[in-house]
C-alpha cells in the first residue's frame, strides 16, 4: 500500500508551487486573525529554509510521507515545532495539489511560449535567407509546384504562432485559484480566497469548490496543446530527414546534430529528427492517456487524479527537448539550393502556369484550358523534353492559341516570381512576411 499510494517519486516536481501556495496561505490566516502573526512569521520562516534545502540538495523522497504536501509539513515540524500544524487549517491536500498544478501548469506555458518563439526566429532568419531560393513544392509528395524555401519555413513560422496562441489561451483559463475550496466543500473559517488567489497571481477564485478540487481541464488541455505543438516538430523533423537523404539532397546536416553508424563510417544519421519525431508518439500517447483517467470519475477527488501529473510531466520534457533540438536544426542546418532548383523544375511543375496563361491571355475556362494544358505536358513526355523545351510550332501544333506563349513564363523563376497573391511564395511577398514577422516577434 505504500508503495501504490506514494506520488512523491513525481510530484516533488512542484515543490517551488507548493512552497508559494503555503506561503500564500499563511499570510492570509494571519491577515485574518486565524493564526497568530508569531506562527505565520514562523511558518514562513521554515518554508524559506525548505526552499533553500531544496534548491540546494534537492527534494527527499520519503515514500512514508506520500507526497510532497506531507514532505514539507513533516520537515516544516522538524524545524520549527508546534506552529507548522496550523498551516493546514482551512485547507486540504485536495485544494492544495490543485492549485500547485495550476501553478505548474501556468509556468510550463510560459516556458512553452518562449521556446516556441526561439524556433520561429530561427525559422524567419533562414526564410529571410532563403527568400528566393527556388525549391519543388510537394503534394502527395509528388512534385507539384514550384516555391520558395524563404515561403516553405515560414508555413512552420505560422504552425508555431497558433502553438503560441494555445498556450497562452491554456494560461488564461487555468488562471483561477482552487485554494480555499478545502476538501470539496469550502471552509467555515472566515478566510479570503481572494487574496491568495491574487498573492499567486491568478484572476479569481475558482467559482466552485467541487469543481476546484476535482478539474482537471487545464491538464487535459495544456497536453493537447503539448501534442499539437508536437506534431508540429514532428511534421518539421519529417522533412528534415526526407530532405538530408541522398535521392532527396536538399540538405546537409551539421555533425552536432546528426550520428555516426557503428558500422558503416559514411553514415550521417538525421538521428535528432527521427526522436522529434518519435517523442510525438509518446507525447499523444500521454494526452490519450489522462483523458481516459478523467473520463469517468464521479465528483470529486478520487485517487485516481494522482496519475495526472506524471504523463503531463513526461509530455512537456519531450516537448521542450524537441523544441530546443529543431531550433539547433534549423539555425544551422546548410541548405543546398541548387539541388532543390533543379528538382524544382521536374515533373512539369509550371505546367499549371501555362493554364492559368491560357485563362488570362485568352479568356478560357480553366477546364478548358486544363485540358489543353494536359496534352502538352503529353508531347513532352512522349519527347523526353521539359516545358520549356517546347518551340512555338509545338506549342501551336496542339492549340492555335499557344503560339503567342511566351516560354520564359513556365521557368521555375517566372513561375514563384508570379506568385504574388496574399500568403503566395513570390520573393516579394516572402519579404514582406518575413518583415511582419520581425514584427510580431520583437512586440
Amino acid at each position: 500500500m505504500r508503495e501504490i499510494n506514494a506520488s512523491i517519486p513525481v510530484d516533488k516536481r512542484l515543490w517551488r508551487q507548493d512552497l508559494a501556495g503555503s506561503r500564500a496561505h499563511a499570510r492570509m490566516l494571519a491577515d485574518c486573525g486565524i493564526i497568530s502573526a508569531p506562527d505565520a512569521e514562523a511558518i514562513l520562516s521554515g518554508l524559506d529554509q525548505i526552499e533553500a534545502e531544496y534548491e540546494a540538495g534537492g527534494v527527499p523522497e520519503h515514500i512514508e510521507l506520500e507526497d510532497i504536501h506531507m514532505q514539507v509539513e513533516t520537515r516544516l515540524k522538524e524545524l520549527i515545532g508546534e506552529p507548522a500544524g496550523r498551516l493546514h487549517t482551512a485547507r486540504s491536500r485536495n485544494d492544495q495539489v490543485a492549485t500547485d498544478f495550476r501553478l505548474w501548469v501556468r509556468d510550463a506555458c510560459t516556458a512553452a511560449d518562449t521556446a516556441l518563439k526561439g524556433l520561429q526566429a530561427a525559422l524567419v532568419a533562414r526564410a529571410e535567407e532563403h527568400a528566393d531560393s527556388v525549391m519543388p513544392g510537394f503534394t502527395h509528395l509528388q512534385v507539384a509546384q514550384p516555391v520558395t524555401l524563404g515561403h516553405h519555413l515560414l508555413a512552420y513560422y505560422e504552425m508555431a504562432k497558433r502553438d503560441r496562441s494555445r498556450f497562452a489561451d491554456c494560461a488564461r483559463r487555468l488562471n483561477q485559484s482552487p485554494l480555499g475550496s478545502a476538501a470539496l466543500a469550502g471552509t467555515s473559517f472566515p478566510i479570503d480566497r481572494a487574496a491568495t488567489a491574487k498573492a499567486l497571481g491568478f484572476d479569481a477564485p475558482t467559482a466552485n469548490s467541487m469543481d476546484g478540487v476535482s478539474d482537471r481541464d487545464f491538464a487535459v488541455e495544456f497536453l493537447g496543446c503539448v501534442a499539437q505543438a508536437a506534431i508540429h516538430l514532428s511534421r518539421l523533423a519529417e522533412e528534415m530527414i526526407l530532405w538530408s537523404s541522398q535521392p532527396f539532397g536538399f540538405v546537409k546536416l551539421p555533425d552536432a546534430w546528426s550520428t555516426g553508424s557503428s558500422i558503416m563510417p559514411q553514415k550521417r544519421n538525421p538521428d535528432a529528427a527521427e526522436l522529434v519525431r518519435g517523442h510525438t508518439g509518446r507525447i499523444i500517447g500521454a494526452f490519450t492517456g489522462l483523458m481516459i483517467t478523467m473520463k469517468g470519475l464521479p465528483l470529486t477527488y478520487s485517487k485516481d487524479m494522482q496519475d495526472d501529473k506524471a504523463p503531463l510531466f513526461e509530455a512537456w520534457d519531450l516537448l521542450d527537448l524537441s523544441l530546443a533540438a529543431m531550433t539547433g536544426m534549423v539555425s544551422t542546418v546548410t541548405f543546398l539550393p541548387q539541388r532543390m532548383r533543379a528538382v524544382a523544375g521536374t515533373g512539369f511543375s509550371t505546367a499549371t502556369d501555362l493554364a492559368d496563361w491560357l485563362v488570362r491571355d485568352h479568356g478560357l475556362p480553366f477546364r478548358e484550358a486544363h485540358h489543353i494544358t494536359g496534352a502538352v505536358v503529353k508531347l513532352c513526355e512522349e519527347r523526353g523534353i521539359a516545358l520549356e523545351a517546347l518551340t512555338p510550332e509545338d506549342l501551336a501544333s496542339i492549340d492555335s492559341r499557344l503560339k503567342d506563349c511566351t516560354l520564359p513564363d513556365l521557368s521555375v523563376d517566372g513561375s514563384v516570381n508570379s506568385r504574388t497573391s496574399a500568403g503566395g511564395t513570390a520573393p516579394l511577398r516572402v519579404g514582406e512576411a518575413v518583415a511582419l514577422a520581425k514584427q510580431e516577434l520583437s512586440t
